[in-house]
């Protein structure tokens, strides 16, 4: 197993059996990669693997939860068995909560420390990487440049969401720091506004759509950027 799947790249996508996460993984899939469908459903996990590979892709179920500290390590040991390193990482997995939302309901768990704890489980199998990139799922709304310029309309007050996203924002430039001696390269993607279950399917986008900017950072060559925001049209002011 590990001679052949040394000759591919290995990914993988948590939140990755619905929406934009689904639809990154079936990107990463197109591209030949064998994509790694962590879930924290288990039996979601398997359907989306099934519906990925009835497709063609080279995908396999990670059982993920990444607020839980032993769910993430049992993740990456069965990533160091199945291929003894991960090329690519994208931190998907997230939760809105209501809309508009107050500040008193933000919740860093999921969006914010679940991303910190699965980097660093998966850190030691990136450096085994030739080309190792992370992907953080970031959102317009996280910027705080575009939330403070005039005329710029981001939807409503988000007291919990919007902040658990410039938090990311935050964390990954100090990951970009910590990793710039490395052949490392993470960057953060805005996705831009999808329907997805976590807004009632309001966007105006598609989740293939959304999946765009998150796909095209997980292929960037090894002089790309780092530690930078980016959407679909180029890089996001912070």
């Amino acid at each position: 197993m590990l001679a052949v799947m040394s000759e591919k790249t290995i990914a993988l996508v948590t939140g990755a059996n619905k929406g934009i996460g689904y639809e990154t993984a079936a990107g990463l899939g197109a591209l030949g990669w064998s994509v790694g469908v962590g879930a924290r459903d288990e039996q979601r996990g398997k359907d989306a693997v099934a519906k990925l590979r009835a497709a063609g892709a080279d995908a396999f179920g990670v059982p993920l939860d990444v607020t839980d500290d032993e769910s993430v390590t049992a993740a990456a040991q069965l990533i160091e068995k199945r291929a003894g390193r991960l090329d690519v990482l994208v931190n998907n997995a997230g939760i809105a909560g209501s809309w508009p939302d107050e500040p008193t309901t933000v919740d860093l768990e999921t969006n914010v420390i679940g991303v910190i704890r699965v980097t660093n489980a998966m850190l030691p199998l990136l450096r085994h990487s030739a080309h190792p990139r992370i992907v953080n799922q970031s959102s317009h709304v996280g910027s705080l440049a575009l939330q403070t310029t005039p005329g710029v309309d981001l939807g409503g007050i988000s007291g919990a969401y919007a902040p658990t996203k410039t938090f990311l924002n935050a964390v990954s430039i100090q990951y970009a720091k910590k990793l710039s001696d490395t052949n490392i390269l993470i960057n953060n993607a805005c996705p831009g506004y999808v329907a997805t279950d976590l807004n009632g399917f309001s966007g105006t986008q598609t989740a293939e759509q959304g999946a765009v900017i998150a796909i095209r950072l997980a292929a960037l060559p090894d002089d790309g950027p780092t530690g930078r925001l980016f959407d679909d049209k180029g890089v996001v002011p912070w």
